[in-house]
């Protein structure tokens, strides 16, 4: 009997020795993940000033660094990427440090091209990131004739750079502007969206984030033909590759033969919301995208409806075509005024014509080159503020929102149309 007390004494012992060697463990265990849990918070929050403090910097040396009126830059570097675009470095003139630039956003060039009556204005996006304070880089394609109209002059400003910009070379650039950007004061997913040459400002977006050290989910569609049009393939691959955040989704509309999905690209198709839809979590995300007029009037429409909020897209107008059918509420207002406004006639007082407004063709620019009046213009999407012509009588709308202001009194006419009876200072 007694034996048997002191063995279920022994059991209990045992029990309870273990029991309390659990409990010392999970104690342990509950220190030791609370003080990883306090070390996981106090790193996010300074890794959070750090970003904030960064931020301040970056906009305290935009305000200080930038210029007015146009800079002298030397071309550094000059470098063929493929698929016909060239990368262009320009390192300031002066020596003196640049501001940074907010990624999306382009430079405004004065070019003095031959044949050229006056200094030719044009807007291109930067390709880089902002973490580069010695240098500015575009990334340029040299725009063909149209494909069913050969005999149509080659783009003017982009065959100029390929053709006559070598390094050495001294042009006129203006300081970095545009509305298009990422906001870089945010953590929140991201889909970047670039198609042909509007790759370059959602490119400026990703190194971005790749080299601040971000790790914000990214999904990054880049859509082409093959790969004999696709650039910066290396540069793509490695971000894939050093960035687990990073979702790379090369879309070929159609492949070559030579070409190997999984490995050259990852969809033998175009970069579509129906894509979206298959890959991506769910549509909470922000977008931003800059590609040719039938990509940016498919996809833009197709987001909102899925259901993307208005304020979570956002877009570069690649030249009038997006400009005038991209559905934005603004637009749609701006297009059913210009409707509206059949029949009324816009005067150029400095050419002494006064014609009937026809909402068909477009903006005012539009209107007046197809009437043979000259007026001045660079980006023809209401970024660069070259075609700013002052109105005499009259209003005007806007087909979108104007990345450069005009002054009272004045407008873009590349973006706007007739309210009515109007007469403008050309």
């Amino acid at each position: 009997m007694e034996i048997a007390i002191n063995v279920v004494a022994l059991v209990f012992l045992a029990a309870l020795s273990i029991y309390l060697l659990m409990a010392i463990a999970n104690g342990v265990r509950r220190t030791a993940y609370a003080g990883s849990s306090a070390d996981i918070q106090e790193q996010r929050l300074r890794a959070e000033i750090d970003r904030i403090m960064d931020q301040r910097r970056i906009e305290r040396e935009s305000n200080e660094l930038s210029w007015n009126g146009f800079r002298k830059f030397n071309i550094s570097r000059k470098v063929p990427e493929g698929g016909g675009i060239c990368s262009f470095y320009f390192s300031p003139h002066d020596g003196k440090p640049l501001p940074p630039f907010k990624p999306g956003q382009y430079l405004t060039f004065g070019l003095d091209i031959a044949g050229q009556k006056k200094q030719v204005i044009r807007c291109y996006s930067l390709s880089d990131s902002p973490h580069h304070p010695d240098y500015y880089r575009c990334s340029i394609k040299a725009v063909p004739p149209p494909r069913d109209q050969p005999d149509v002059p080659p783009g003017l400003s982009s065959n100029h750079f390929h053709n006559s910009v070598n390094e050495g070379d001294i042009l006129d650039i203006k300081a970095p502007g545009g509305h298009f950007f990422m906001d870089t004061s945010k953590q929140t997913p991201v889909v970047l969206i670039g198609g042909g040459i509007g790759l370059t400002p959602v490119l400026s977006m990703l190194n971005q984030i790749v080299e601040s050290g971000s790790k914000r989910e990214t999904w990054f569609f880049y859509g082409v033909r093959d790969s004999a049009e696709q650039v910066m393939k290396e540069h793509l691959e490695q971000i894939a590759r050093e960035n687990e955040n990073v979702h790379m989704c090369v879309c070929y509309s159609r492949p070559k033969d030579t070409d190997v999905e999984g490995k050259d690209y990852q969809y033998a198709e175009r970069v579509s919301v129906d894509l979206f839809k298959r890959i991506l979590p769910s549509n909470n995300y922000d977008y931003y995208m800059c590609g040719p007029p039938p990509m940016m009037n498919t996809i833009v429409p197709a987001l909102e409806e899925w259901n993307v909020p208005e304020k979570h897209i956002h877009f570069e107008a690649f030249g009038p075509a997006t400009v005038k059918k991209t559905k934005t509420e603004a637009n749609k207002e701006a297009t059913e005024a210009s409707s509206a406004s059949a029949g009324v006639k816009i005067t150029f007082a400095k050419s002494g014509k006064t014609l009937d407004w026809d909402p068909e063709i477009g903006s005012i620019l539009d209107f007046a080159e197809e009437n043979e009046v000259d007026i001045d213009f660079g980006c023809r999407a209401g970024n660069c503020g070259t075609c700013i012509t002052a109105i005499k009588e009259g209003e005007v709308d806007y087909l979108n929102e104007p990345g450069a202001e005009p002054e009272a009194g004045s407008c873009l006419a590349c973006i706007s149309v007739p309210k009515g009876n109007l007469s403008i200072d050309a």
